[in-house]
């Protein structure tokens, strides 16, 4: 889906779960251009409001504390996983939206736990047989652009100022 399609898939979770119940683990690091979609997303839902999110720029979820991180969360919490991914080109600055969990880091080999009741990937970049480099070389203000509209189809999926 692109960018417009963001708000629907909100809205459809905003239909069945209040903001109150919902946490966002937005997974990734602030090392990688690429892989900063998520501490960059999280960062701006708490700027929209959203009263649980794991996974900022202060404090990340990446692949070393994904698994602490993700047993922090209240029992009971619905989890939206939000992560970057690289896709086919045809792909590059669109994402996949679904209610199922998300395997974060699968697009560079590794082997995490699969995580959420929602899951947004974000295709930052092209597929290579380098995913490390590509993500390392992902252009900043690509991935600025789809975290902004990552989190304002949030806030106006779920009523809040957007």
């Amino acid at each position: 889906m692109d960018a417009d399609g963001l708000a629907s898939f909100f809205r459809e979770i905003a239909a069945l779960h209040p903001a109150e119940q919902l946490t966002f683990l937005c997974i990734g690091t602030d090392r990688s251009t690429g892989d900063a979609l998520g501490p960059l997303t999280g960062s701006r839902l708490l700027e929209y409001g959203f009263p649980h999110v794991t996974g900022t720029l202060p404090a990340p979820c990446d692949a070393d504390n994904l698994i602490r991180r993700i047993a922090e969360i209240p029992e009971g919490q619905i989890i939206i996983a939000v992560d970057a991914c690289l896709g086919p080109p045809a792909a590059l600055g669109y994402y996949f939206a679904a209610a199922e969990p998300l395997r974060p880091a699968q697009s560079v080999g590794l082997l995490l736990p699969a995580v959420g009741n929602y899951s947004l990937a974000a295709i930052v970049d092209v597929n290579s047989p380098r995913p490390y480099r590509t993500l390392q070389t992902t252009p900043l203000h690509r991935v600025i652009v789809m975290a902004d509209q990552i989190a304002r189809a949030a806030a106006q999926g779920f009523g809040l100022t957007g």
